[in-house]
């Protein structure tokens, strides 16, 4: 993003650091346990992985990591999948995404215990939080939650529009800001590469957030003057990270999220805050 812009930067880290001091506190009561299934060598997934494990050390949460390489069948990676479910020690269990082309990912990520589904991607979870009955939510949209409200500005009565159509942001977080609850209530239009005439739907939006996956794809003449814009993408060009959204952003936009340093902070401590959250539901069922 441009240094010579006067928008406002929402950095994620503050907001990172109050949500991991909730989960310490908690975790200095009880003991959790998170296990990462990690198949193959794509290189974004191992530095993901490798912060996730980090994080958890530093907040006291025990983090075992079950490495695949990238031809194991789908059969061998469901057995695995099954015996984390079926060990009380696990208090939840993610598999990092994406998975190599050959495994089917809705059968894997169908195959995690809903109990233990600490990425919320499992269909139970996500149909709780279509009715809005969900105890916990994906990590990235729930921190872009909490990142807004952190910075005041509110969704409710705003129109948000999201490009891209995902279910690990795009339509989880349409769910989430739709909600009648003090992070919601907002009207949402969800765009997606089936869109017409996406920047007229864009330039209407007083909150934008674009989760499209390529790198400086989306463009500032696409954005509202003086609207909110998380750009959610991350990816690596030569020796530093960018975003979905283009540097140039930063001149029309009001506030934004910096890439690195925005969103990217928010989805580690969401996914350990979303164990805690499994430890209630699950001393509960007991």
């Amino acid at each position: 993003m441009s240094q010579a812009s006067s928008a406002r930067l929402l950095k994620g880290a503050p907001v990172a650091q109050e949500i991991l001091a909730r989960v310490q506190a908690y975790v200095s009561q009880h003991k959790l346990r998170l296990d990462i299934v990690l198949v193959g060598e794509h290189e974004a997934s191992q530095i993901y992985v490798a912060h996730k494990l980090r994080q958890a050390e530093k907040v006291g949460i025990e983090a075992v990591l079950h490495r695949f390489p990238a031809e194991v069948s789908a059969e061998a990676l469901r057995a695995r999948i099954q015996e984390l479910n079926a060990a009380p020690e696990v208090t939840g269990l993610i598999v990092q995404l994406p998975l190599p082309a050959h495994l089917p990912e809705a059968l894997i990520l169908d195959s995690i215990a809903p109990h233990k589904d600490a990425d919320g991607l499992h269909p139970q979870n996500l149909g709780l939080l279509a009715q809005g009955r969900a105890l916990w939510a994906p990590a990235t949209p729930w921190g872009i939650l909490e990142l807004l409200m952190h910075y005041d500005i509110r969704a409710e009565g705003r129109h948000v529009v999201i490009v891209g159509r995902g279910r690990l942001v795009g339509t989880p977080l349409a769910l989430l800001l739709s909600r009648p609850a003090a992070y919601g209530n907002a009207t949402v239009t969800l765009c997606h590469s089936r869109t017409e005439s996406l920047f007229t739907y864009t330039r209407e939006a007083d909150i934008l957030v674009v989760a499209v996956g390529k790198p400086h794809w989306f463009p500032s003449e696409g954005i509202k003057p003086g609207a909110t814009v998380v750009d959610v993408g991350i990816h690596r060009e030569g020796h530093r990270l960018v975003g979905d959204v283009q540097p140039e952003a930063a001149e029309a936009a009001g506030a934004l999220t910096p890439v690195p340093g925005g969103v990217g902070p928010l989805t580690v401590a969401c996914l350990l805050e979303n164990l805690c959250r499994l430890h209630r539901a699950q001393s509960r069922s007991q």
